[in-house]
């Protein structure tokens, strides 16, 4: 292979395994085709459809994480790297998990909490695990069956929706599990305005807002979700929120203070977890014109592009080290892209 073969971008350019990325060539013929194989830091992908100008390619496990090479082979020759763009590749944190929310970072010591949710009335034996920074996994409480969201508050509380019994429960230092508000019904999303206001949602059709001492009441009506709602506070302290529904083109809708709804955007597949970084950009794990993954959407809400390649990602967090965080449906992944979360 002669070595102004290239790949000249890859979109979007950081992903967890099995995530689908557009791979983009330059030089390549077409008698090159029925051989050529594209690499992720020497681990080869399996290619979905290739042309002369692009491959779309699955991100394999390459064994490694952080930024990897990207590189063409064919004819038993393999195309050099030098002035490839860098691919970044996630980090497994662990498996045989089953979230169905964003995960949460305690800002105290900056571990990682994700829950094994399962199924609608199954109780597991541990539903929340936590991740130190380390890297190491720990059984962490069994006390709470189907957790869903976790979101700590302005003081470092911890607490936890339940979307079987539409309870939120606040979890102590000493992991005692305490019923904070209760009556919630299906109690998926939770999150925290600047005031110190808890918000859950009822993915029935109810956002409440619940006070310091943990009473409720009605805040706003949403669109009911097929699944869960997925909450995030941002700038202004406008709460945004994500319900899937059967559309394949759903929105992101922004309430404002005193609960009033305006569409943010509209265009996503399954909408679930959001973040925003310090930027006000927000980050949702969905689809975009019919690629998985994590789509970053501008403060105006006007543009939209696919940043993280993956399938069955339900949430994400920003770390204290500037990583994203990505959860799928059973596994949760780290990708050091430098990117600062929102403080709240």
């Amino acid at each position: 292979m002669s070595r102004n073969v290239t790949v000249t971008s890859i979109e979007p350019n950081a992903g967890i395994a099995g995530g689908e990325v557009m791979v983009r060539l330059q030089g390549v013929t077409a008698a090159m085709l029925p051989t050529l194989s594209v690499s992720f830091g020497g681990a080869h992908a399996h290619v979905v459809s290739v042309n002369t100008s692009r491959a779309l390619a699955l991100v394999p496990d390459a064994g490694v994480d952080g930024l990897v090479d990207v590189e063409l082979e064919t004819f038993q020759t393999r195309g050099s790297s030098d002035g490839n763009p860098q691919f970044t590749t996630g980090k497994r944190l662990g498996g045989n998990l089953h979230p169905v929310a964003s995960p949460a970072f305690d800002p105290a010591d900056g571990s990682l909490f994700v829950t094994r949710s399962g199924s609608r009335g199954e109780h597991v034996p541990t539903s929340i695990y936590r991740i130190d920074t380390l890297g190491d996994l720990e059984e962490f409480s069994g006390d709470i069956t189907n957790p869903t969201s976790i979101a700590f508050d302005r003081t470092g509380r911890m607490f936890v929706t339940s979307r079987f019994d539409g309870t939120v429960y606040r979890i102590t230092p000493d992991r005692q599990v305490v019923a904070f508000a209760s009556d919630l019904g299906i109690a998926t999303g939770l999150a925290f305005n600047r005031e110190g206001y808890m918000f859950v949602g009822d993915r029935s059709g109810t956002i409440f807002r619940i006070n310091e001492i943990g009473e409720a009441k009605p805040w706003a009506e949403h669109e009911p979700s097929v699944s869960a709602y997925h909450f995030a506070v941002g700038p202004g302290d406008n709460l945004f929120v994500t319900g899937p529904t059967v559309s394949s083109f759903d929105s992101i809708t922004r309430f404002d203070p005193d609960g009033n709804a305006s569409e943010f955007f509209r265009g996503l597949g399954r909408p679930q977890g959001l973040a925003f970084d310090r930027q006000g950009n927000l980050y949702v794990a969905a689809a975009l014109r019919g690629r998985r993954g994590v789509v970053r959407i501008s403060p105006d809400g006007k543009d939209a592009e696919l940043v993280v390649a993956g399938m069955n990602i339900v949430g994400l967090a920003f770390g204290p080290e500037s990583q994203m965080v990505v959860a799928t449906n059973e596994a949760v992944y780290s990708l050091p892209l430098g990117i600062e979360g929102l403080l709240t």
